[in-house]
């Protein structure tokens, strides 16, 4: 089974939005089937076959997530984002901004879901392959 650290490893080669269809790919590899990203504290949920389980820390102070949600505004940013013009800890700010609690990528269906606070989809994208 994967490690926290190794897909520590791998994000550390993410700079932007332009870098995780890249990211994805090599985590698929490493067995991870899903993953929930909360953006309150940037933790991480990763599941894996046969109801394997992990969890990465904390990676930053908590940001307040916005009560109410800005669809409009977030996926402005998510495309400014994913073509490289923000970093991930911005790109975590704005989205709290915007009332982004948490986001889950599924690996077997290429896809990102952003979810508000009240677990309602916001968006779903599908990830590239690159």
């Amino acid at each position: 089974m994967f490690t926290i650290q190794q897909i520590q490893e791998a994000h550390s080669n993410v700079k932007s939005g332009a870098d995780f269809p890249q990211y994805v790919q090599e985590i698929i590899q490493f067995g991870v089937k899903k993953y929930e990203s909360f953006v309150s504290d940037g933790h991480v949920l990763y599941y894996g076959s046969d109801d394997y389980r992990t969890q990465s820390d904390a990676k930053y102070p908590a940001f307040a997530i916005a009560d109410q949600s800005n669809k409009a505004q977030f996926q402005k940013e998510l495309k400014e984002h994913q073509q490289g013009k923000t970093d991930y800890m911005t790109f975590c700010r704005i989205s709290a901004e915007c009332g982004v609690e948490k986001w889950l990528v599924d690996m077997s269906k290429l896809t990102c879901t952003y979810y508000d606070k009240a677990g309602n989809e916001l968006l779903v994208e599908t990830i590239p392959v690159p």
